[in-house]
């Protein structure tokens, strides 16, 4: 099936072409036409699956520009992720010229609402932002026909319950929602039905994605001798384009010290970094401007990065499902992926775990 045969006008089907994207992915195949009738859709399928672009399109379709309100809201849990939605539909925008406003902290949102004056389309925002300028009146989702709740695990179980509850009370009765996340269980499913109606469920196998292309390694060493151990193995492999996974803010700092006076181009990624330095430093690593992207879990959740050839793990992650959402970062649209992961001896039952859910053994790599 293609872009055509699902509905997709063929301006956007230029663009995803130009784009170097020819044929949809399978969560695209299986969520594009159902979001067109406008069926609730409760979708599943890992970061690298194309998501993103399953609910856009769509969305893009079903948008008349001819009504001049707020008629799709996009939530997302990190700004990261807001400005990566903005990215592609701005790509989109050329298809169709829709009214785009992005709102997340860290952006000065006031100019642009005057230069659109109020005659909005689509808003991606974060909720504490978007939360802001409902109390203030400033946006109006009394019309709104599609919500789509981005990550939606972390919408509706990690701290974001209240605020979405807070905003869909101000949106219209009848509108379309749209959940999406890479892990969906059966309590996130349970909050999400109250918000839905009669939904489609969609979900695409984990295992397609997350480790048939990835070859995986472990280092066994100690915490004081992780640093020299990942200097020997990134001049081992010199890899394109990497991900090096910290567990802390402060081990990122740290990290990226060492690795800069020992001559590796490198920049880190956290949350106590400035927005406009977050922004700066991800469309610089999406560049290939610089070799070793430095991030913790926070910051680089649901980032979608082409060209990521390396992932590492300096600091083991708390569980398996981290563990492979760090490593589906790498052995993306049929590429080959390889990721190391450092242990110490007390990492060893959190490694065990691991091993113990993905069904393999993972394979010792020696230091030269």
């Amino acid at each position: 099936m293609n872009f055509i045969e699902l509905g997709i006008n063929e301006y956007f089907v230029k663009i995803l072409n130009n784009s170097g994207i020819t044929k949809p992915t399978p969560i695209q195949e299986e969520s594009i036409i159902l979001i067109k009738e406008g069926k609730d859709v409760i979708a599943e399928a890992q970061t690298g699956t194309g998501k993103t672009l399953a609910f856009l399109l769509p969305i893009f379709e079903n948008i008349s520009t001819d009504i001049n309100t707020v008629q799709v809201l996009i939530i997302t849990p990190t700004r990261e992720l807001a400005i990566q939605i903005t990215e592609e539909a701005l790509k989109l925008k050329e298809g169709k010229e829709i009214n785009i406003l992005a709102a997340y902290g860290g952006k000065d949102i006031g100019s642009q609402l005057k230069k659109l004056k109020g005659n909005l389309h689509l808003i991606i925002a974060t909720p504490g932002r978007l939360l802001d300028h409902l109390e203030r009146k400033t946006i109006d989702l009394s019309k709104l026909k599609t919500l789509v709740l981005d990550e939606a695990d972390q919408m509706l179980l990690m701290g974001f319950k209240n605020d979405v509850e807070n905003i869909i009370k101000q949106t219209s009765k009848n509108h379309q929602t749209l959940c999406f996340s890479a892990t969906i269980d059966s309590q996130v499913k349970k909050l999400a039905y109250r918000y839905m109606t009669n939904p489609i469920e969609v979900a695409i196998k984990k295992e397609e994605v997350t480790l048939n292309n990835i070859k995986q390694f472990v280092v066994e060493t100690t915490d004081r001798g992780k640093q020299n151990a990942l200097c020997s193995v990134l001049d081992q492999d010199n890899p394109f384009m990497a991900i090096i996974f910290c567990r802390t803010k402060r081990r990122a700092d740290e990290l990226e010290i060492v690795l800069y006076k020992r001559g590796y181009d490198c920049e880190k990624l956290h949350g106590d970094l400035v927005q406009s330095k977050r922004e700066r430093i991800m469309k610089a690593f999406r560049k290939a401007d610089f070799q070793y992207l430095i991030a913790t879990d926070v910051a680089a959740r649901g980032l979608d990065i082409s060209g990521v050839s390396h992932i590492y793990n300096y600091d083991i992650p708390e569980n398996t499902e981290a563990y492979i959402h760090r490593i589906g970062r790498t052995g993306r649209a049929g590429d080959e992926g390889s990721t190391c992961l450092f242990v110490d001896p007390k990492d060893k039952r959190t490694l065990e775990e691991i091993e113990k859910a993905i069904n393999l053994k993972i394979p010792r790599r020696e230091l030269l």
